[in-house]
């Protein structure tokens, strides 16, 4: 009856949306207005990124059962966003009721569709590792049509679309399924894997992507630190982000503080993982500056309280640095662009490995018999790719096919002394980032 009384308020109370271009001179403001509940910041959010705008700041409220949020968004040449198509679809996508965000699921393993197979691994982290599943899947006549590979803390996870490379359809028998599980455990497991592989039959549903490789990390625990630092890195504390978490006694909340280096989705990543861990965020602020972002957030679990233990707050900052460095771009970004066939990303994945080169995180896509694929990579030891090598490898594959688009390592490193204070109205006194660092509880 609650469920059913909840509905029916949603119903009554749809979603408002309001998108303006004349409130901020360097960004477009938008603002959602709707009846609160569990999961909707993170629908929100979704719907921001899933159209790869970039949020610069963002005021969060959800008191009082209602939700009042404001978002400033520009496109990824720093643009207004003035298209009125693309505003009118942003605003049809914003309210309507649909679910971006199913429940946690469980599992994790092999998912037909109509379309193609979707393939969810985890296991130990090694160099070569990716070449090593690519090869398995050739070997098994599965075409890798699209997939996502991210590495965090000596762990890797994965989701990868195939299809049977004669048909070009989901593969479905049984049998074959079993053996694709089989042998990909058998690569993912390792010689002295601490942990065990994980592929197991998923139950059918729609996960963003994303979302899905956070919730396989956050299940295999990758925010706990290995006793070095992981495979074929070098851990520079300088750079990792700066997590605090603290009671506000007088207000009832646990708060949140984050800095870190800013890029893409980083408000996705964060509130993909907040939700997932069963919180709520009544209240927060973004900001981000040249290079750096800032967030806030004043948050309970979903049933009322604020984190009670010291474990818990320090679980809960493990796992929201974890979320944040896991997208992370480490190492230089190669793209690769050509005609896409059978065997492709064995191939190229092979002539990494063969030139000892580390896949720290992977995006491979195939539209109109193209693939464009990103790899970010590394050295062995974490270091900067050697140009000669660099140079080998782009002879290998071609220099039209393979192209570099950002190198991390030579970079500019964000300021370490930059603070910014966050106003929260008249809600709560104006703190400093810096002051911040120094308390443990709201005065």
């Amino acid at each position: 009856m609650d469920d059913e009384y909840a509905k029916l308020i949603r119903r009554m109370n749809p979603p408002r949306v309001v998108i303006d271009n004349n409130v901020c001179e360097d960004a477009t403001v938008i603002q959602v207005d709707c009846v609160n509940r569990h999961g909707i910041l993170l629908e929100v959010v979704q719907v921001l990124t899933d159209m790869n705008l970039v949020i610069t700041k963002a005021h969060i409220s959800s008191d009082a059962g209602w939700f009042m949020d404001v978002f400033n968004v520009i496109d990824q040449d720093g643009n207004k966003i003035r298209d009125k198509e693309v505003i009118e679809y942003i605003q049809r996508r914003l309210e309507s009721n649909a679910s971006f965000a199913p429940s946690l699921r469980g599992s994790v393993g092999v998912m037909p569709s109509e379309e193609y197979t979707s393939i969810e691994l985890s296991g130990t982290d090694r160099p070569g590792l990716l070449s090593e599943v690519c090869a398995v899947l050739a070997d098994l006549h599965c075409n890798v049509v699209n997939a996502e590979i991210w590495t965090h803390n000596a762990r890797a996870a994965a989701v990868v679309h195939v299809t049977d490379d004669a048909t070009g359809c989901a593969i479905k028998d049984p049998k074959r399924l079993l053996t694709i599980k089989e042998l990909l455990c058998n690569v993912l497991k390792g010689d002295d894997d601490l942990k065990t592989a994980n592929m197991t039959l998923s139950p059918p549903g729609v996960t963003n992507r994303g979302r899905r490789l956070h919730q396989i990390m956050l299940a295999d625990r990758d925010y706990e630190r290995a006793g070095g630092t992981g495979v074929g890195r070098i851990e520079n504390k300088s750079s990792r982000p700066h997590v605090t978490v603290f009671d506000c006694i007088q207000k009832d909340y646990t708060v949140i503080t984050m800095s870190s280096k800013d890029r893409p989705k980083l408000l996705f990543d964060i509130i993909c993982t907040l939700t997932d861990m069963q919180y709520v965020v009544f209240h927060g602020v973004v900001e981000t500056g040249r290079m750096e972002a800032y967030q806030e957030f004043y948050i309970r679990h979903v049933d009322g309280f604020p984190i009670s233990s010291e474990a818990e707050r320090e679980r809960v900052a493990q796992c929201l640095e974890a979320a944040i460095e896991r997208r992370a771009s480490e190492g230089l970004e190669l793209e690769l662009c050509t005609e896409d066939r059978v065997g492709l990303l064995s191939d190229i994945t092979r002539i990494f490995r063969e030139n000892s080169l580390c896949v720290k995180r992977a995006e491979i896509s195939t539209k109109g018999g193209k693939a464009k694929d990103t790899f970010y990579v590394t050295d062995v030891t974490g270091n900067p790719v050697d140009p000669k090598i660099l140079d080998s490898l782009r002879k290998q594959i071609g220099h039209k096919i393979l192209t570099v688009k950002h190198n991390s390592c030579t970079s500019p490193k964000a300021s370490q002394g930059t603070t910014m204070g966050f106003l929260f109205g008249n809600l709560f006194k104006a703190r400093s980032f810096q002051n911040f660092k120094l308390i443990r509880s709201c005065s």
